[in-house]
């Protein structure tokens, strides 16, 4: 991609989150630009008054002269070192304005940015979710919006000296033209000996932005066992990889630094080459005269420099290319794989749920998870759904919660098809409790309640706390904590044993009041005691609430008023608990038979 295809790209990238917004700061810009070439201009009326010169008849320059006329400051030195300094009290303004706007942008850019990705990631279809790793996510939502936060300061760095330089041309050219050509000249050359050292950067920058991106996720992994890896002292292995990645990042930092070391270096020596050369031809070979020479070495200086922060300016875009074209990549992928919810609400579950001949696939390549499957549960019933590892219950029940919807046949939720039930709707009526603890690193009570408000000052709020916390069998423990309900609990309940973590997971789902509640294993983390006090919990909730049970431990199924008995996919065997044990030949009864023994 050429260079102007890439600045109208990386524009439009910018506008997309910020807008129009954007193109104010080139106008302060072009204002200061125009406020300091003009200053520097009327250093030759300036001169000219110390030397009682007079002024042109003709040429450009002849309207400055006007135009301190009209001010009544013509020949007058004090008048025109007057005009001198509002001109620069004007840039100084307008310098002030344009660099406060810009980081009032970048402050809104990347809020603009997280805000809209992590709606995006919180819409995303799950499939897209279990394709991807959390190191992903995290990397996206941090680091890269980060980067390309700091990118679009650099992008507009470099598009206001190109604004300058522009100015300061336009300016010389109007003193000494030849002169100016020469200038110009020489800043195209300079550009393009720099392009390659652009495409290096613009390399640089993916490979960084695609390791960065590595890095995070062994981070994540790292952390997220690190009770296993530490107590197994499996470390060794996980470190090598996280070395190696640390190792091409801080390569590729150090080839960064020292092209913007090049870039910075070669300023100031190649201006002041530039000049001399430029002033030997004027005076010498041409024989202009000195006073507007001055003028314009001082314009010229101005648009080398400018010249040079175009390049170091867009070397730094270039840099943090790879991010912006991650994060506008992951935009378009999750626009993509956003969730599709249909728009016919479920206001209170008060029918049931039918699976009709419903068949599902996470990958085309391999046979179905689920086959033609069918099953009833009817509200306010307790169902069970038991089989071995790999049967599909689980798939089953991310059906249930609409995360997944049928590839064929029909899913009917008090009659509404899943493609048309409103999402939100229905799913705020569902409490799940899965074989994976989900607890967050804040109190007690925020843990059970999510933050619905402060239960420390809500009487109300802190009954239904304490009410699900004895319904789930930890109030007894909760309470005898010297700060109560307010005791952090710590990252995923690490200060709590598994029984604990899981009690308080209940807790959520029974504070919510669900009328479709789903345990997933729910007591898989319980010793014998919790899981008679969690059962006796769930048992009382029979007739009043939709249960739904997945469990390897049968003997929680027992009071369950339907059982379903899954294999690879397809139901094999349903009926009452009683029914199916007692059947001879029954599954069901052969798994209640292998866990007694």
């Amino acid at each position: 991609m050429n260079p102007f295809k890439r600045i109208l790209s990386l524009t439009k990238i910018y506008r997309r989150f910020i807008g129009r917004r954007m193109y104010l700061v080139f106008i302060l810009t072009t204002g200061a630009a125009l406020a300091e070439g003009v200053g520097i201009i009327l250093l030759l009326p300036l001169l000219g008054a110390l030397d009682g010169d007079s002024p042109p008849d003709t040429g450009a320059v002849r309207l400055i002269y006007d135009a301190l006329a009209l001010l009544g400051a013509d020949n007058s030195v004090l008048g025109i070192l007057l005009v001198i300094s509002f001109v620069f009290v004007t840039k100084g303004v307008l310098i002030f304005l344009q660099i406060g706007y810009q980081g009032y942008l970048n402050a809104l850019l990347m809020q603009e940015l997280k805000a809209r990705m992590f709606d995006a990631y919180s819409g995303m279809d799950y499939r897209y979710y279990i394709q991807r790793n959390t190191g992903h996510f995290i990397n996206v939502l941090n680091e890269q919006i980060d980067r390309f936060t700091i990118s679009f300061k650099g992008f507009s760095s470099f598009l206001s000296s190109i604004v300058m330089t522009v100015g300061y041309m336009v300016m010389a050219f109007l003193i000494i033209w030849r002169f100016s050509l020469l200038a110009i000249g020489f800043s195209v050359v300079i550009l393009m000996l720099f392009r390659f050292l652009n495409k290096y950067m613009r390399t640089l920058s993916r490979k960084t932005s695609s390791e960065t991106g590595h890095l995070n996720k062994l981070l994540v992994q790292a952390l997220q066992a690190f009770k296993y890896i530490a107590s197994t002292n499996q470390i060794g292995h996980l470190r090598d990889g996280v070395m190696q990645s640390i190792q091409r990042l801080t390569r590729y930092k150090v080839h960064e630094g020292v092209a913007n070391a090049l870039t910075q270096a070669v300023r100031e020596p190649v201006s002041i080459l530039l000049i001399i050369g430029l002033v030997v031809v004027q005076v010498v070979l041409l024989e202009t005269s000195v006073k507007p020479i001055i003028v314009v070495i001082l314009l010229f200086h101005r648009c080398v420099g400018a010249t040079i922060t175009i390049q170091s300016s867009w070397q730094g875009v270039m840099s943090m290319v790879g991010s912006v074209e991650t994060v506008d990549k992951e935009f378009n992928i999750l626009e993509e794989n956003q969730e599709d919810s249909g728009t016919r609400p479920v206001l209170v579950f008060s029918d049931g749920i039918e699976l009709q001949n419903v068949s599902f696939t996470y990958n085309q390549k391999l046979d179905p998870v689920l086959k033609q499957l069918n099953v009833s549960i009817p509200v306010n019933t307790t169902i069970a759904i038991v089989g071995k590892s790999g049967a599909g219950k689980s798939t089953l029940i991310d059906l249930l919660t609409l995360l997944l919807k049928p590839q064929s046949g029909t899913l009917l939720i008090d009659g509404v098809p899943a493609q048309e039930v409103d999402l939100d709707s229905w799913r705020k009526q569902i409490g799940y409790v899965s074989q994976e603890t989900i607890v967050f690193d804040d109190t007690f009570a925020n843990n059970i309640c999510l933050w619905q408000g402060d239960a420390a000052s809500d009487a109300v709020l802190m009954g239904r706390i304490r009410k699900a916390a004895r319904q789930a069998y930890i109030a007894d423990y909760i309470e005898t904590l010297p700060e109560s309900y307010q005791t952090m609990v710590g990252d995923r309940g690490i200060r709590l044993s598994g029984g604990q973590r899981q009690r308080l997971f209940i807790a959520r789902e029974l504070f919510k009041q669900p009328n479709l509640l789903i345990l997933d294993e729910a007591t898989s983390a319980l010793d014998t005691e919790s899981e008679r006090y969690i059962q006796e919990s769930i048992d009382s909730l029979k007739g009043w609430i939709t249960v739904v049970i997945i469990a390897h431990r049968l003997s929680t199924i027992r009071k369950a008023d339907y059982v379903y008995v899954l294999e690879k996919g397809q139901v094999i065997e349903e009926g009452s608990y009683q029914k199916l044990t007692k059947k001879s030949g029954s599954r069901l009864g052969e798994m209640v038979a292998q866990q007694v023994l």
